[in-house]
Formats: C-alpha cells, sequence, structure tokens
C-alpha cells in the first residue's frame, strides 16, 4: 500500500481522544453543545486567547465553518474579498455564492493578502448602491501555499480592515501548523486581538472531525448560533466535538501534534533542498512544494500518493507533500531514501 502525502487527514485521530469518547459514551449529557466537555473545552480556548468575551462554536468541517461565519457575517449586498488560491474560492464549489454572497479574487505573491492587493478592489467598487460592498477579507493561515502571516503583517492587514470598515475572517484549518512554524511569531492571542472572526482547525490536526469557530468582534455574536442551526451544523450530540477539543486543548496536543507534522515536512525539505531541489514557495509548515522533474515524479509515485500541483516547463512539475501529526520517522525516511537513490 502506497503511503499518502496527499492531505492531513487520512488517518483518523489520535488515540487519546478515541479513549476519551469511549470513557465518555454513556455519559448523559445536555445536546446542542451545552454537555459539560463542550464547556471546559470552550472555557480553555477563551483563556488561550486571552478573551473572557469571546464566543466559540465547534462545527463539523472548514468548508462548514467559512459558510456559516460569512453567510452569518455579512449583509445580501455585501461581499467578500479572499486571495486567488483561497479555499472559498477553489474548493467548496460555489458554498458562499450559493449562499448569495460574491468573492472577489485578487492575485497575491505568496498566497497572503495585503493592504496593497485590497485597495484597487475598493478602489474599483465605489459605484454606489450599483456594485457589491466589501466588506470581509478572508485568509488562510497557514495559506494553502504553505505560507504564515508573520505578527507585523497581520497587524496592518487588521489596522486597514478597521480603517476601512471591514471584517478580517481567518481560516484556520491548519492554524496550529502556522503558529508552530519554526519562523512563526504569532500567538493565539494575537489572533484574537487581530481578527474579527476566526477558527482553530481540528480535522486537519488529529481530530476526527470538527472546528472551532472564535468571535472576537461582540458586535458579530448575536444571533449568530441561529445561523449554525440553520445551516444545519447544530449536533443534537455536540458532546463528540467537544470531547475531542477538550483533549486537544488539555495539555497542548493541539500544538505538539501540529508541531511533528511541521518537523517532518522541514526534513523532506532539508533532504530536497541538500540536492539543489527548488521550490515553487517556501514554506515552514507541513506544506512543501518542491518542484521535480518528471522522471522522478513517476519513480515516487510508485510507492507514495500525493498531488502533482502546477507544470513548471516541458520537464518538470511541482508537487505537493503534505505531512500529518502521524507522519512517521519511517515514512519520511523512505521518501528520503528514494531522493538519495535518484538525484
Amino acid at each position: 500500500m502506497k503511503f499518502s502525502f496527499k492531505n492531513d487527514y487520512s488517518e483518523g485521530c489520535h488515540p487519546r481522544i478515541l479513549e476519551s469518547l469511549l470513557r465518555y459514551n454513556t455519559d448523559q449529557q445536555a445536546g446542542y453543545g451545552e454537555d459539560e466537555y463542550s464547556l471546559k473545552a470552550k472555557n480553555i480556548i477563551k483563556r488561550k486567547i486571552d478573551n473572557k468575551d469571546a464566543d466559540v462554536y465547534f462545527v463539523s468541517g472548514g468548508t462548514q465553518a467559512n459558510l456559516i461565519v460569512i453567510s452569518s457575517v455579512l449583509k445580501p449586498y455585501q461581499c467578500v474579498i479572499s486571495a486567488s488560491i483561497g479555499h472559498i474560492l477553489n474548493n467548496e464549489t460555489g458554498a458562499i455564492e450559493a449562499t448569495g454572497h460574491k468573492v472577489l479574487s485578487i492575485e497575491t505573491e505568496d498566497g497572503k493578502v495585503k493592504p496593497s492587493d485590497i485597495q484597487p478592489v475598493l478602489d474599483n467598487h465605489r459605484n454606489i448602491p450599483h456594485q457589491v460592498m466589501p466588506k470581509l477579507v478572508y485568509i488562510s493561515n497557514s495559506t494553502e501555499l504553505g505560507t504564515i502571516y508573520r505578527k507585523e503583517e497581520l497587524e496592518n492587514l487588521s489596522e486597514f480592515c478597521r480603517e476601512n470598515n471591514m471584517y478580517l475572517f481567518m481560516d484556520g484549518a491548519r492554524l496550529g501548523h502556522a503558529i508552530t512554524s519554526e519562523i512563526s511569531d504569532l500567538s493565539l492571542k494575537d489572533i484574537a486581538k487581530l481578527t474579527d472572526i476566526f477558527y482553530l482547525g481540528g480535522t486537519k490536526n488529529g481530530a476526527l472531525i470538527g472546528e472551532a469557530i472564535i468571535i472576537n468582534n461582540q458586535s458579530l455574536q448575536e444571533d449568530f448560533a441561529f445561523n449554525i442551526k440553520q445551516k444545519g451544523a447544530l449536533l443534537a450530540k455536540g458532546r463528540l466535538l467537544g470531547i475531542q477539543f477538550l483533549e486537544l486543548m488539555t495539555d497542548d496536543l493541539y500544538f505538539d501534534l501540529a508541531k511533528n507534522a511541521n518537523q517532518q515536512a522541514m526534513k523532506i525539505k532539508k533532504a530536497l533542498s541538500e540536492k539543489g531541489i527548488s521550490f515553487l514557495s517556501d514554506t515552514f509548515t507541513n506544506q512543501i512544494f518542491p518542484i521535480l522533474n518528471h522522471q522522478i515524479i513517476d519513480i515516487l509515485s510508485e510507492k507514495f500518493e500525493f498531488y502533482v500541483w502546477k507544470n513548471v516547463d516541458e520537464n518538470s512539475s511541482a508537487v505537493r507533500l503534505i505531512t500529518s501529526w502521524n507522519t512517521s520517522d519511517e515514512a519520511v525516511e523512505d521518501f528520503i531514501k528514494i531522493i538519495d537513490q535518484n538525484i
């Protein structure tokens, strides 16, 4: 069986989560996120972000989180701005547009949105009331290219959004990997202060399913739960999500799992770099994009699964390799061994 570097959710979940789900299986608990495990997990998250006034909601997945947040925050005539590689643009089957909200695409150098990228969009949408109103900026951390926001970059973006009366929403499907990156200088506390809403992704970092939506802007908190229910995301057995996040947040398991994923990717990056291999983007998270000749790609494909991300020229393409919380030293060493034998 081939080892998969295609994504970071090929495995089920961390054993501690399964143990907790089994341990509390027959406990009778309140439904819809009011169980004791969900409440404890929410309080831990509030302490970690240093914001007791934040609202926390658990939902099942990233697309669902993006859909719920954006449809709740925006009025019918308002729209969202996203990098052209943004998940809401390319991998969510038009979920945002299906709720009646236009997504405006902007080109970026490395997947990260900057104020200078947004300003032309604002300049081109001043024909009031004949055009949609840009109201929310959507970013991912880490991005779809594996890059991350540094503190100064997020501060600049946050200030720009507030000056222009826009909301800032961070997709955190891989936020654990971003924060634990060796070059990161952002903390959860920083992110809570600089965004209106963000979420902590569990699906791609050791949970069976689940994302934790965190609303920092109190003006956006009212009636948010109604939108969760209307979109079919309010689980009667909310404990299934609460137990998982309680386990992930306890003893910082969430961040330890992300560190493992990052470290395994960096081992591969180091080995490839030593062979003179270049990369589509310079990343320090669990996503790397080496540019390989097609012969090497074919050889690696015999034993490993990964995406051929982008054709570079007639002889080579960039591939995407993603490591997970459970990627082993053995799998990484096997990959590096094939590289050593063929380059």
